[in-house]
Parts: structure tokens; sequence; C-alpha cells
């Protein structure tokens, strides 16, 4: 099932993305007359038994939305937590100049962070080296902690696109990554996430192309760190709650990695697309 949160009326609604268009699960449900989640973190808490209420109102007469007249929101909106992975790409950490590590390098972005498809972000005045990093996003659906490997994927809810967007010169003006990964709006995540039984996140294509042009083209198979291998290991540390965040890495392709005179950076107007297999295109327009 591909989840989804959009705008309505100053609030923000749950719809279920199909082939025929978006469902509006609020008017289904009191089609239905039956009470439905309101929200991501009410399906997200709910597990297993919002889904298959939300199922039997997908196999009745749902209420469509036509997808170009949806204003989406981001597909999670209050995670406690927001995780992301760095160098987790043998082929992105050559590129940058950093070496392998042997375990995952974890650094955090904060909730002003987060966007959604389609939003504009504003790059902050007197920035200029704007980038993206195309990343595969773990949604956390049960609490977690101290899980081993063989059973981390089953603490998951599901999976979106992600962009770690960064600006680097405010990454690199200290040794710690914050203020340049936590721009407001540099997290946008979705359209949707797709709940965990329909995706193997270890054999995804994952594709970014700015204003068209391809930029970065891998699959989530040549990660150092696999997704299970990730909660699990965060887990040991951190306990993980459901609608935790964890961006995975980026593949090779940034604009860091290119030569100096090379580097064109984002700037106001460009186009970013995020593809990842059955997960659908993330895109957003920089201002």
């Amino acid at each position: 099932m591909k989840l989804l949160q959009y705008r309505s009326n100053g609030g923000i609604k749950l719809g279920v993305k199909t082939p025929e268009g978006i469902v509006d699960i609020e008017a289904t449900a009191e089609q239905a007359g039956v009470q439905a989640p309101a929200n991501m973190e009410e399906v997200i808490g709910s597990g297993d038994e919002a889904l298959t209420l939300l199922s039997g109102l997908l196999a009745g007469s749902p209420v469509l939305l036509p997808e170009e007249t949806v204003e989406f929101a981001p597909s999670v909106t209050r995670p406690r937590k927001i995780l992301c992975v760095g160098l987790n790409y043998k082929s992105h950490a050559e590129e940058a100049g950093f070496e392998s590590v042997s375990v995952p390098v974890l650094f955090s972005k904060l909730d002003n962070t987060l966007s959604a498809h389609k939003e504009t972000i504003a790059i902050p005045p007197g920035l200029s080296q704007i980038d993206y990093e195309a990343e595969l996003v773990v949604v956390i659906g049960r609490r977690a902690s101290r899980v081993a490997k063989e059973e981390a994927l089953s603490y998951v809810f599901g999976y979106a696109a992600g962009n770690d967007l960064t600006a680097r010169e405010l990454q690199f003006r200290t040794t710690q990554w914050l203020l340049g990964k936590s721009l407001d709006g540099f997290g946008p995540v979705g359209p949707w996430i797709a709940t965990a039984d329909e995706i193997d996140p270890g054999s995804l294509r994952i594709e970014c192309r700015v204003n068209g042009e391809l930029r970065q083209s891998a699959n989530t198979g040549n990660m150092i760190h696999t997704c299970a291998e990730l909660v699990s290991y965060i887990s040991q540390y951190l306990t993980l709650e459901p609608g935790d965040l964890i961006y995975t890495g980026t593949p090779e392709g940034v604009i860091l990695g290119l030569p100096e005179e090379k580097r064109v950076w984002l700037k106001s107007g460009d186009k970013v697309e995020i593809t990842i297999d059955g997960l659908g295109t993330l895109e957003n327009t920089l201002a």
C-alpha cells in the first residue's frame, strides 16, 4: 500500500495512492460509516490493524481525488528522530575524498527540514554550494531496542524516497555536519510511503535528475551497510520509535564529487527529481 499525506483546509489528511487516483481516506471512511486513521502517525501507531481497515476501504467504493489537484505534505510530519547515514556507498565515499569506514557514520537532520513532494525549497541568502543526495528512507514501524540484524526489517513500517539536501559550505565550516544538513525544507520525503510488504530494500534502482539530466544512478544493493544492518546497529544505542526516519545514504554522482572547476551547484529555479523503484518520484524546485 502506498500511503501519503496531503494538505486540505489548513490541515493534513491521509490518502492512499492507487492507479485510479488518490483516495481521500476521511471521506471514504465517512461514506462507509467507519472510523479510520486521520494521519500517517495514527496508521504507523496502529500497525496491521490500521492497514487491514484501509484495505477494506480501498476494496469498497473509495472517494478519489485526481493526483494533479493534491497538495502533498511530508509523508511523516512528527518523527522523534531523523537519522542519516553518511558514506554508505563506497563509490560516493571515494568521490567525496573520504575513506570507507567499517561502521555506519551517523548524523541527524532536524524536523524543520521536512518538506513535501512538489514543495518549493528556499535557498537561504548568502549560500551557494547547495547539493542533492538521493536516498532511500526507512520509516520505523514499531519500537526497536537492541534488535538483531535478522529481525530488524520486521520493525520497518515502510520506505520512501528522500533527498538529503546539503549546504556544503556550512557542512564543512566545522567538523560537525548538522548546520549544513538542517536548513529549513532540506529534508524532502515522499511522495508517499510504500509499506514494507511491497519493497525489497536491498535491490532498488535509485536515481537523481536535475532539470531532467541524470546525475545519480545506482542500486541500493551497493550499500555498504544494508537497511537491516542500519536498523540493528542504531537500535543497539538509540531506541527507535514508530515514525522515526533513517536516510540510508547516497550513491555516487553528487556535485561535491566533481573536480572543483566542474562543480555547478544547485540554484534558484532548478528542479531536482529523486526516483526509486516502487517509491515513485520525489520532485522539488529550489527558490
